[in-house]
């Protein structure tokens, strides 16, 4: 079985770009880089992964992009472009020679509650559709009836949810996020990252258990073959290492039969992002 990792961040630290690392992550407050992520995966067995933009700029992606070239157990890139531009079609146009690229993402959830019903959002994120991308959608569990307007305006639309949609295990409340992300699920075109939960939870405190009521409502809503492990890497360190991280979704999925576990843990994220599970590097028509 090849192992992916669907989420996870590069970047060179930049105090005023990076404002949102705030003081009480200063375990992120630095460089994190391929060479760092690697001997993780390593000892976790994960063959790759995909990295996902932390910044809203063209230089970002052009980053991610540029580190995917240089270390192959990068698989792709989820990159940044803005929606909402009037040159948009000119830099999906741009990005058609970049096969490597495989989703967008905005930070919709620093954005207003509605921004992802608006009209010029739509027609971005259509775009990027008719460019062969998906779009993952980040957001806090506030926002989760924006995602279903969007996704309900483009059922044609691959979409990921990132994160579950944040919902509020910290304090250990399940609706109204439960109920809308099982009717975010009915829509064939979304799927969901098992990822980003340890950060929701509290840092210093969380234990397994305090997951387990958000991953069964994620298992029973999407299926295995619709949820992909991600582990968030590095903005997970400020609350759990990697291979706990990876272990609470693997201990959580030990009772699912080998098919699944595979979808959980590569099968979902290559078919969905597009890696050819051969040579895992981006299909080719």
């Amino acid at each position: 079985m090849i192992r992916l990792d669907s989420h996870q961040h590069f970047w060179r630290f930049e105090p005023a770009r990076d404002a949102w690392i705030t003081d009480d992550m200063r375990a992120i407050r630095r460089d994190f880089l391929p060479a760092d992520l690697a001997p993780a995966l390593a000892s976790n067995r994960i063959d790759g992964c995909i990295a996902v933009q932390a910044d809203q700029s063209a230089a970002e992606t052009r980053f991610l992009l540029d580190l995917a070239r240089q270390h192959s157990f990068i698989r792709g890139v989820v990159g940044w472009v803005d929606l909402r531009s009037s040159e948009l079609e000119a830099t999906l146009e741009h990005l058609r020679g970049e096969p490597l690229l495989r989703g967008v993402r905005h930070v919709a959830q620093a954005e207003a509650d509605d921004f992802l019903t608006r009209d010029d959002v739509v027609r971005g994120i259509e775009r990027i559709g008719r460019a062969g991308l998906t779009y993952d959608i980040l957001i806090v569990e506030r926002q989760m009836p924006a995602a279903l307007s969007l996704t309900a305006r483009l059922p044609d639309q691959p979409f990921v949810l990132d994160h579950l949609g944040k919902p509020a295990i910290r304090e250990g409340r399940l609706e109204p996020w439960a109920g809308r992300l099982r009717e975010l699920a009915r829509r064939p075109n979304v799927c969901c990252k098992l990822s980003g939960l340890v950060t929701e939870a509290d840092w210093t405190r969380w234990q397994p258990a305090d997951l387990r009521p958000y991953l069964d409502v994620a298992l029973e809503a999407f299926g295995p073959d619709r949820l992909m492990f991600g582990s968030d890497w590095p903005v997970c360190l400020v609350a759990a290492p990697y291979d706990r991280v990876l272990g609470v979704v693997a201990d959580y999925t030990a009772a699912l039969s080998a098919a699944e576990r595979e979808a959980v843990f590569g099968g979902t994220a290559a078919r969905v992002y597009e890696l050819d599970a051969r040579g895992w590097g981006p299909e080719r028509n």
